[in-house]
């Protein structure tokens, strides 16, 4: 480890650093990052592109007194490293290990803790005006300290969110005193778009500092040949139309806003300067710094575009010590596609047959399989940017107009436009697909990522048809359900490798609200759900070699249930055993549980089990070890059905 920074243990020991310093002092932030995700895999590119940033923010602010905010957090490893989790970096993102977002619980200096975009300037806002609150009413407690100031740390991808701007207009109108640090680097996990980005890219082409709006208005009517008072005439509309061509940043001064920038990200005391400014502001102020996201790894720096995108996150054993590219060695065994492959290739398939057919995403164009579609039929293509209640409302207006869009968003940002869902696609019974990636345990991103309540939270509205393929053959057949069906319809599929089985040369539509029996036993009958499927199988075989013949279903559909299947399953079995990736509450075996008591099945029928995640939200890991932890293994479910077993035969008994 380098010579500065074995010596900080905390932001106080950054006090007696000088700025040639501290510029050091984030070059080695940067290398120890380099070594050590590139070894164990993580976040990469963003943080790479944060090390001077942290550095002068924790040398000119007084952590935790005064609040740093990381939007996302995915850019703050950093200032882990910085506050005091620098040896516990080798464990990010690991089982037990330190957190791969910001976390309250890991760490003092995480203010909040978040892993969706968008949300630090609304934090920071109430922050602040909580803190004049306690002081107007001498609300204080035992160690308190005076009241500290406020600043969030926004990337540009994350300050195209909705929710970020109705911060900036409360901070505005409210004239809240914290700093909006914009982290322009051009990119979010994928490249920028929208009129928003362009506009930084044009800041970003022509930087000029910090421009105050009255020195500029004042410099319009001072000019000669009586041009200034031509425009002191003409009046207000045409002064703010020549200060918005020649000023930058006017757009955040239209609200209220102060504007300092554009800043070099990478020169420590430029941004030590331009903090001081804002924070002595006593105004709402946006700092304008500009990054390179992977600044300091070649193959991201100079591979352009794709290269920041590459290397958004690193896998593990990517890079060697020094920043050297590991030696990828012989290719092995072929391994099954991915999921996200899987889907991404048949929503191409399903434009190409229906050029009606509409991919969208929210930012995430290469982590949901739509890049391809991009590449390939870039017509049939949106990527509205980090704005997921648009993504649908837009949806819904191509639906409206006969388009068959497909959403294709993360079942955890899915959650961020759920008005939507319910008011402006499902009570119109609009053709809307939602293709949610990530359902389930996603692993190492932890509880901020896993798909935990999509299930519970889109069967319960009207109109809405919900399912999940049990492998990745399924999920080509279930698309081309879902973009058939009149109406709004939802698919749910896990992260990572698929089943291994073949892939249909043609889709076939599947009959909505129909199960299927896999494999006819008696006594026990499973009935799995998506990715539950198959740890309902590996139940099944493990009961096998105990004596007991278990029946196995695939349930394909949460809403509408095939309740033919489900009253002849309970007709003919002691015991009905449901498997989900989602949690308990509200999800399938819930509406197995509902359907079979409205019956009146229950009353004298099969007892039922569930499995599924628990009511508490799941930590970050490798999935194997998340689902060992949660009891949704074969073995587990093996166990206890066969204890459940036990315990009826023992009442018969008795």
């Amino acid at each position: 480890m380098a010579d500065l920074l074995d010596r900080i243990d905390g932001p106080d020991d950054l006090r007696g650093l000088d700025e040639d310093e501290l510029q050091q002092l984030a070059q080695e932030v940067r290398e120890y990052i380099i070594d050590t995700v590139g070894e164990i895999g993580g976040h990469f590119g963003a943080n790479l592109g944060t090390c001077e940033l942290a550095v002068a923010l924790h040398s000119v602010l007084d952590s935790p007194r005064d609040k740093i905010l990381w939007d996302v957090g995915h850019q703050a490893y950093p200032h882990k490293v910085l506050t005091g989790r620098r040896d516990e970096l080798p464990t990010i993102r690991q089982y037990g290990g330190l957190a791969p977002f910001c976390s309250r619980e890991e760490s003092p200096h995480d203010i909040m803790g978040a892993g969706h975009a968008s949300t630090a300037a609304s934090y920071a806002v109430g922050i602040k005006e909580a803190m004049r609150r306690r002081r107007e009413l001498g609300i204080t407690a035992e160690g308190d300290e005076p009241e500290g100031r406020v600043v969030a740390v926004v990337g540009d991808g994350a300050m195209t969110g909705g929710v970020n701007f109705e911060a900036l207009l409360n901070a505005g109108g409210l004239e809240t005193p914290v700093v909006i640090v914009l982290n322009d680097n051009g990119m979010s996990i994928s490249p920028n778009v929208g009129a928003l980005s362009r506009y930084f890219n044009r800041l970003r082409l022509n930087p000029r500092g910090w421009q105050a709006r009255e020195a500029v208005e004042a410099g319009l009517t001072r000019l000669p040949a009586g041009i200034g008072e031509r425009i002191e005439r003409l009046g207000p509309q045409l002064k703010e139309s020549i200060k918005a061509f020649w000023a930058p940043g006017l757009f955040f001064e239209e609200l209220d806003v102060a504007y300092v920038g554009v800043i070099d990200g990478h020169d420590v005391k430029a941004i030590r300067r331009a903090m001081n400014q804002a924070l002595g502001a006593n105004r709402p102020v946006v700092v304008h710094v500009k990054t390179v996201k992977g600044k300091g790894f070649a193959p991201a720096e100079e591979g352009g575009l794709e290269g920041m995108e590459k290397w958004h996150a690193a896998k593990p054993g990517s890079v060697e010590k020094g920043g050297r590219l590991a030696d990828k060695g012989a290719p092995g065994a072929p391994t099954p596609p991915q999921y996200t492959e899987v889907f991404g290739q048949a929503l191409v398939d399903e434009a190409r047959a229906d050029p009606r057919v509409i991919g969208i995403t929210a930012a995430m164009a290469g982590g949901t399989g739509l890049s391809v579609l991009c590449k390939e039929l870039p017509d049939n293509y949106y990527d509205v940017g980090i704005a997921e209640q648009h993504a649908v409302l837009f949806a819904a207006g191509l639906a409206l107009e006969g388009m068959k869009p497909v959403c294709a968003i993360y079942s955890t940002f899915l959650q961020r436009a759920y008005d939507q869902i319910i008011h402006d696609v499902c009570l119109q019974k609009l053709d809307v697909v939602f293709a949610m990636d990530r359902a389930g345990l996603v692993g190492d991103d932890g509880p901020t990522h896993h798909g935990s309540y999509d299930i519970s939270y889109l069967r319960a509205i009207p109109n809405m048809v919900v399912m999940a393929p049990r492998d990745e053959a399924m999920l080509v057949h279930m698309l081309r359900s879902a973009i058939a069906h009149d109406g709004p319809a939802a698919l749910r599929y896990p992260r990572g490798t698929a089943v291994g089985v073949p892939l249909p040369t043609r889709p076939s539509e599947i009959r909505i609200g129909t199960g299927e029996t896999l494999a006819k036993g008696e006594r026990v009958a499973f009935v799995g759900y998506g990715a539950g499927v198959q740890i309902a199988l590996g139940a099944a075989a493990v009961l096998r070699e105990r004596g007991v013949n278990p029946t196995v279903c695939d349930a394909r559909f949460a809403k509408p249930l095939d309740r033919e299947l489900l009253h002849s399953l309970a007709a003919s079995h002691e015991l009905l055993v449901t498997v989900e990736e989602n949690v308990l509450a509200g999800g399938f075996g819930s509406a197995v549980l509902e359907q079979l008591s409205d019956s009146g099945t229950l009353a004298a029928g099969p007892g039922v089990l569930r499995f599924g995640l628990p009511d508490r939200y799941v930590t970050h890991g490798k999935p194997a070890l998340l689902h060992e932890e949660v009891g949704l293994t074969p073995e587990r479910i093996a166990e206890r059905v066969a204890a459940a077993l036990d315990r009826r035969e023992s009442i018969r008994s008795a």
